[in-house]
């Protein structure tokens, strides 16, 4: 592993949020009753940490709040950041982004956080498999965990969708070799995955956050700024507006 990806690394695991207020209260919706629960899972892409590097998840809830839909961030995670209302409303803060966690790490949390939060209707599964690459841990076995984290999912919510990134790179300076041979195989992989874990009532459905990402879309190494937070938004809220009720 190269120098610079441990120093990423490193600054990675320094990253610890406590929970942020949402409409005044720090707690975290649980066990809600809401149409369209939509949960967030993933790593720090998730979690984000501005006003150092964005998540996706602002600008997706006001992409959905402008355009009318009724829906319901979950998850047992806030974060600390300060974002600005919109249309008079507080951001839904709620989500389940660990930074630094690989996908072993969020498949052995999976069934006690949805224990807490109630099955969730939709699922949007952020770059699976990518602090696994950077860490250099075993492609098959990021795969393996990715399937399992799917298998929980479904058997939680037998009807639950499941939208699945083929990732995003990172910047161009720190795709190795290695690196990118990993972030090339996962891309088909999410297809493969798409495949055979698709069922009668619970679709999995790949979305493209690789094609015309860029590295001006990067606050740093791997995580967005506000115009990559913008673009992933986006590819979500063109799938998303198929499927909400």
């Amino acid at each position: 592993m190269n120098k610079k990806i441990k120093l990423l690394l490193i600054g990675i695991s320094l990253l610890t949020f406590n929970a942020c207020d949402k409409d005044d209260d720090a707690s975290p919706e649980l066990q809600n009753t809401s149409i369209n629960k939509i949960l967030a899972l993933g790593a720090s892409r998730v979690e984000g940490a501005r006003p150092i590097f964005e998540s996706y998840r602002y600008e997706l809830w006001k992409d959905l709040k402008e355009n009318n839909w009724t829906f319901d961030f979950i998850g047992t995670q806030t974060d600390a950041s300060s974002y600005p209302t919109f249309s008079n409303m507080n951001f839904d803060v709620d989500h389940e982004g660990r930074s630094g966690w690989t996908s072993g790490q969020i498949l052995d949390g999976l069934n006690d956080w949805l224990n807490q939060t109630g099955a969730a209707d939709i699922v949007l599964l952020s770059s699976p498999g990518g602090n696994d690459g950077l860490q250099g841990l075993p492609y098959s076995q990021a795969v393996s965990n990715i399937n399992s984290i799917i298998d929980i999912l479904q058997d939680n919510n037998p009807n639950v969708t499941i939208i699945l990134e083929q990732m995003a790179p990172g910047r161009t300076d720190i795709m190795s070799t290695e690196l990118t041979g990993f972030f090339t195989q996962m891309q088909q992989e999410v297809l493969n995955i798409v495949a055979n874990k698709t069922t009668a009532t619970s679709p999995v459905i790949a979305v493209d956050m690789f094609t015309g990402f860029n590295d001006g879309l990067l606050a740093d190494a791997v995580h967005y700024n506000e115009a990559g937070a913008e673009f992933i938004a986006n590819r979500y809220y063109n799938v998303l507006a198929n499927l909400l009720e």
